[in-house]
């Protein structure tokens, strides 16, 4: 009966130790996630102007992609169907950035 036991003990030794000798053998790794609150807040604003960026200049790449004008059709001509597709070509890129930020 001690015979069936004592595997059960190696085992459990070796499970309890086993986060020990991993953690003493790798090196932490370096991580660009914040540490700090001020790295934090210097990260989401980078962030933000960077997605705040892109969307404006994907924007204005669909708009000369595209014939006509399509900031002159919303503004001036007041077409609600190319307000929608202003809005979903933003929407577009802002989803691809965030998905690029979120890695």
């Amino acid at each position: 009966m001690k015979i069936l036991h004592l595997p059960f003990a190696v085992s459990s030794l070796l499970l309890a130790a086993a986060p020990s000798l991993l953690a003493a053998e790798t090196p932490p790794v370096p991580s660009w996630h914040a540490q700090t609150l001020p790295q934090a807040v210097g990260n989401v604003l980078l962030f933000a102007a960077i997605g705040i960026i892109t969307a404006i200049l994907g924007y204005k790449l669909f708009d000369k992609c595209t014939p006509g004008h399509l900031t002159r059709e919303i503004l001036e001509n007041r077409n609600i169907a190319a307000a929608i597709i202003g809005g979903a070509v933003i929407l577009g890129v802002c989803i691809i950035v965030a998905a690029s930020m979120m890695g």
